[in-house]
């Protein structure tokens, strides 16, 4: 078949076949079959082929070569552009830098926190300050895989993916929101903890949400009696901005009367928590 090729002419730039030659070709073939053996035949329709043909592939694989680093470089100036855009947002509710990965149970809190709020991104080997330093080793990944796995309850499912930029390489991992809240991160006494993501800082959960999140998990539906105790609390909250603590003496009710009352109100969208002066205040969400 190769032979063929041989002996094609062009007309206009398109490549036309003798077809008297190849009917040649075809009988030589088959008398070289019977004295010669199908291996060399094999063989000279290969030598044929490769001699009249060498340059033809050579430019294929150059070609093949150009497309090849042209897909490429535009991949890497994709991953580099993406990178950057990412960091020129800085550090927010959804996204955290983490220059390296020396601790997993810091790394849990951050888990936790974005898996109990809106979920977010990770971007390991990206300073403070937004300057690229790049993952230092493998171990980095193992100890992000170490923190979702064995400092979170339960554990936390995420993604990764590499990016290339300025010759380092910079991890993203991402966390979803879940469903079923809270995600707790073990602490260096292996108390588990759950988080939340304000701003750009990974906070303690109140006992507050905890109670929400346990409210929000039942299946059956809320319902809120408006009795003695619910009329002192909003009684106790009108016109005010007031901690767990000044809730609980300004209504005189218990605390866990409190954060049950605080979690239903928050729920059917009455009261609204507020993060000052890193500290959780409660306020009717009518004023």
């Amino acid at each position: 078949m190769f032979p063929i090729l041989k002996n094609s002419f062009r007309n206009n730039g398109k490549v036309k076949t003798n077809f008297k030659f190849i009917k040649k070709k075809m009988l030589l073939i088959r008398r070289l079959k019977k004295t010669t053996g199908v291996s060399n035949v094999i063989k000279w329709v290969s030598k044929c082929f490769l001699n009249s043909h060498r340059s033809f592939l050579l430019s294929i694989f150059r070609l093949s070569m150009v497309f090849y680093y042209l897909c490429n470089m535009k991949r890497i100036q994709s991953e580099v552009q993406y990178i950057q855009q990412l960091v020129s947002e800085g550090e927010h509710c959804h996204q955290d830098f983490k220059f390296e990965i020396s601790d997993a149970r810091k790394i849990a809190k951050s888990l936790s926190a974005f898996a109990n709020t809106e979920g977010g991104r990770l971007l390991v080997g990206v300073k403070d300050n937004g300057k690229i330093a790049g993952i230092r080793s493998e171990e980095e990944i193992y100890m992000i895989e170490a923190a979702a796995t064995m400092y979170c309850q339960p554990p936390v499912t995420y993604t990764t993916q590499s990016h290339s930029v300025e010759g380092r390489t910079v991890l993203e991992v991402c966390i979803e929101e879940v469903t079923n809240k809270p995600i707790y991160a073990l602490d260096e006494g292996n108390k588990p903890k759950a988080y939340v993501r304000i701003m750009d800082e990974n906070i303690l959960a109140t006992p507050v949400h905890l109670k929400v999140w346990q409210h929000a998990n039942k299946k059956r539906g809320a319902f809120v009696a408006f009795t003695e105790k619910e009329q002192r609390l909003l009684y106790a909250m009108k016109g005010k901005m007031l901690t767990l603590n000044q809730c609980c003496k300004a209504s005189q009710l218990n605390r866990q009367t409190v954060c049950n009352l605080l979690a239903d109100f928050i729920r059917f969208d009455l009261v609204l928590p507020i993060f000052l002066s890193h500290k959780f205040y409660f306020k009717l969400k009518e004023e």
